[in-house]
């Protein structure tokens, strides 16, 4: 059974009556049929007036665009349809307003008897939050970089003050502490000197670890054909917070290989590695130097080896050190997957 056109109207206006969103019902002459409450008070319309009245007469005139009654006249026509069409309408009842409106042509069959229904929706308040957390960010990575640099350059006057004072004592043994403080404040140093270089988020360790060890090489090394420092890492990507205590770890373990692997002036080489493959990884500072020490004495871990432990602990990782024939090879292997693996089959199986 045919639904009279009547009836069909009168469906219609009483859904977009009812909406809670802003609605507008036109007629093929792009008239105003009804429209939701929602839209009257939105912006600002007398219902009463403005029923029977073209769509672009809304108003004070602010809904006469060109551009809109282009495209609501090819919807009309069956030509086009408006999706998400965003446009500022500009109105006495104060800053103009970012708005979505989405077209749609209702046929029932009937030439005479064809609607519009358009749907607005006021993205301004949106916009402007959006806008305003992107500028919190932007800010936000600026001020972050400025302390990084200021943190960076008064470590460097620390050292400085340090390694002053390591020149004036008298005791070896405290010039020793002293030139050790000296030697770790200038590598937290040049580690902030490089992350307030680096953008925010990810870190390349290639690039990263290269600087970091030029660094310590500048500081600590005196005679560069005497001792190397190499570094061969993968394409690897950090998180910059995880990219710091990587950073510390290879700080402190080329410190110890430089104060302990090659005494009495012995030429040598140090390789700083780091591989990865997925959420797997293994850092590595290996040595060509005299070894592992054989008596319990000086095999008694330091200051050094507390923080590697340590840190490694923060990232989940363990600590193995190895003898390489010749020298010292001391990895940090982080591998949560064969973890899982390994729990997985100790895990009973049921019996088919």
């Amino acid at each position: 059974m045919a639904v009279h056109p009547d009836a069909t109207q009168g469906l219609a206006l009483a859904v977009v009556a009812s909406a809670t969103s802003p609605l507008v019902l036109l007629d093929g002459d792009l008239r105003v049929l009804g429209a939701s409450t929602s839209f009257y008070r939105a912006f600002h319309i007398k219902p009463a007036s403005e029923r029977g009245q073209p769509v672009f007469d809304l108003g004070d005139g602010e809904w006469n665009i060109p551009q809109l009654r282009s495209l609501l006249r090819a919807t009309a026509a069956g030509d086009a349809e408006i999706e998400a069409y965003e446009m500022d309408l500009k109105s006495h009842h104060g800053e103009p307003r970012r708005l979505v409106l989405n077209a749609q042509k209702l046929a029932y069959g009937d030439k005479d008897h064809e609607y519009i229904l358009l749907s607005v929706a006021d993205v301004t308040d949106a916009r402007l939050a959006a806008k305003l957390k992107d500028d919190l960010l932007r800010e936000k990575a600026i001020l972050l970089q400025e302390v990084q640099h200021r943190v960076a350059n008064s470590l460097q006057i620390i050292a400085s003050v340090i390694l002053q004072s390591a020149r004036k004592v008298s005791s070896d043994e405290t010039r020793l502490h002293l030139t050790d403080a000296h030697n770790r404040v200038m590598s937290v140093a040049a580690l902030q000197h490089e992350l307030s270089a680096a953008r925010l988020g990810q870190v390349e360790l290639r690039s990263y670890f290269r600087k970091l060890c030029d660094s310590i090489g500048v500081s600590m090394i005196h005679d560069h054909d005497q001792l190397v420092l190499e570094v061969q890492v993968d394409d690897s990507t950090s998180e910059a917070d995880v990219s710091v205590s990587l950073g510390l770890i290879v700080t402190e373990l080329v410190i110890n290989c430089l104060k302990h692997a090659f005494p009495g002036g012995r030429l040598g080489k140090i390789e700083v590695g780091y591989n990865s493959r997925g959420p797997n990884w293994t850092l590595s500072v290996a040595d060509n130097g005299v070894g592992m020490p054989k008596d319990k004495a000086s095999a008694t871990p330091g200051l050094g080896t507390s923080i590697v432990d340590a840190l490694a602990h923060q990232l989940d990782a363990r600590v193995q050190v190895a003898n390489a024939h010749p020298g010292t090879i001391v990895s940090v292997i982080h591998n949560p997957i064969a973890a899982v693996e390994a729990d997985d089959e100790a895990i009973p199986q049921k019996a088919v």
